[in-house]
Parts: structure tokens; sequence; C-alpha cells
């Protein structure tokens, strides 16, 4: 018998976790490494095992056996249709499973279950609406460096090149550039060796300067600028009828706002909850069917 549900967002940052009983009351919220699928399915449900553990102590309870949880994930990684059948497969034991993409579950917690689009701007980025009919459609989201567009990532990588241009002589030097060299070490054999390294969060760490910076200086404000011209972008392309609103997700959504192009301001609405809620929306939905 199903006593918890347990609402997961999972990315390549962490893992968050609601817990809530049986009844829908939510009692206790739980935290985690990464469970995104790109660092394989073990290493997912382990993270996600020790969030909800987390939570059940936060709640005061020992953690029950699998079999009296059911779960719902909002995981990113799950459009590789292979490694989702793992996961899925891969079930440790909890008594119902319900997965899903984070971009689905966020929209989900966003719009509590009406129709509505999200667009989430962090590491990376992606947009989803959830249409009249029921239908989940999603836009971008095509991955580092390829795409998700207005992201943390993407922004950096631009930044970065601008450095690389400033050090070669293409561009006049400024304090944005400085900043930017040194939190990437500094000279060009220092950067050189960054750059082999780096990953899509670490050119994300950039995006911290980048906005430090917005106000001051005319290529880190261009590089803000083109990234809310692509949250418009994303915008349209999710509801060209401008009827449904809109909720901007992560950690860059408040930060960018304010260079969003001034027609899209109108669109957009807080949302109303996150992705683990969204995820706990979703289990205590298919519990139901």
């Amino acid at each position: 018998m199903i006593e918890f549900f347990i609402g997961v967002d999972g990315g390549g940052s962490g893992t968050r976790v609601r817990l809530a009983r049986a009844d829908g009351t939510e009692i206790a919220e739980g935290a985690s490494g990464p469970s995104g699928l790109m660092h394989g399915i073990a290493k997912a449900w382990a993270a996600v095992d020790s969030a909800a553990a987390v939570a059940f102590r936060s709640a005061g309870l020992d953690v029950p056996t699998k079999d009296q949880i059911a779960i719902g994930l909002g995981l990113a990684g799950v459009h590789n249709k292979q490694w989702a059948a793992e996961f899925v497969a891969a079930n440790p034991g909890y008594a119902q499973v319900a997965l899903e993409s984070d971009g689905h579950t966020t929209v989900l917690g966003a719009h509590q279950g009406q129709p509505g689009a999200i667009i989430a701007l962090g590491t990376g980025s992606v947009g989803e609406i959830k249409l009249p009919d029921g239908r989940h459609v999603e836009v971008g989201g095509w991955g580092f460096p390829a795409g998700d567009e207005a992201s943390g990532a993407w922004m950096g990588l631009r930044a970065i090149n601008h450095v690389q241009q400033v050090l070669d002589g293409r561009m006049p030097a400024n304090a944005f550039a400085t900043d930017i060299a040194n939190a990437c070490g500094g000279a060009r054999n220092e950067i050189q060796n960054w750059l082999a390294q780096a990953t899509q969060t670490n050119y994300a760490q950039l995006a911290r300067i980048i906005l430090q910076h917005g106000e001051s200086d005319d290529t880190a404000r261009g590089i803000l600028l083109e990234a809310g011209r692509q949250v418009q972008l994303m915008a349209n392309a999710l509801d060209a009828s401008g009827t449904l609103p809109i909720a901007l997700c992560g950690g860059l959504a408040a930060p960018l706002r304010p260079y969003l192009p001034v027609s899209m301001l109108k669109r957009i609405v807080n949302p109303h909850g996150d992705s683990a809620a969204g995820a706990l929306r979703l289990i205590q939905s298919r519990s139901k069917e």
C-alpha cells in the first residue's frame, strides 16, 4: 500500500525532492547530488534515494521500504529514450514510477497542472508548453554547445570568445574581458588549458561575471540582450497566439528579466511551483489512473 509520494527534480548539478503523505499533505524536502541521466543510471538512482532519505529524516521519519512509496521524476536526459528505459528498468523497488523530462514537470509545477508555458534558464535552457488539449510541446533544449540558447553556458561561451579576440588584439581590452580571463586562468596558456577541460557547468559559471558587467560594458550587455531576444523567440515558438501564461524558471530567470524585450514582459507570470512540485503532481495524477 502506498503511504508516501515523492516528487523529484533531477539535473546535472543537483537533485531536489518533495515528500508528501498519501493524502497529499507535503511534509518535507530533501536534496543531494546530480541525478541527470547523463551521469549514469546507477548514479541517478543513488542521488534520488539519497535526497529521499534526507526528506524522510527532515520529517522526523524512518525511511520506509520502497514498496510504500510512489515516485514521480522530472530528470535531465530523459530525451535519450534508451537512458529513460534503462532508468525505469533499474527501479530499485518503488511501488510506482512516473518519469518525464524536467521541462515537463516544470510546466506542471509552474501552472499547477493547467495549460501554460515555461522557459527554464539555468546552466542549460529549454521551453515547454502544456496546451489546452493536454499535449506537451518542447522548444529548444538541444544541448550545449549546439543549442541551449540564453542559458548560462551559452552566454559563457560567447564571453570566452570575446576574451580570445581581446588577447589576440582583434578587440580592445576592457575590464569585462579581464574579469572573464582571470576566471579562466588569466594568461593565454592557462586559458587554453581551461578550454581543454571546460564543461557546460564551467561555461555557465561565467554568467555571473557577464551580469556584473551588463550595465557597464557593451559586449556583456550585447550578450544579455541577445539572450533576452532568444527567450522571446522560444516564447513565440511555444505560443504564437500569445494567449497562454509563460513562467520563467531557473537561476537565470530573474537576472535576465531586465534584458527581455519590453513586448515580452506582459506575457510573463510568476511560477506557482517548481519542477519537484510538478513531479509530485505527476505521480499523484498517475496513481489515480
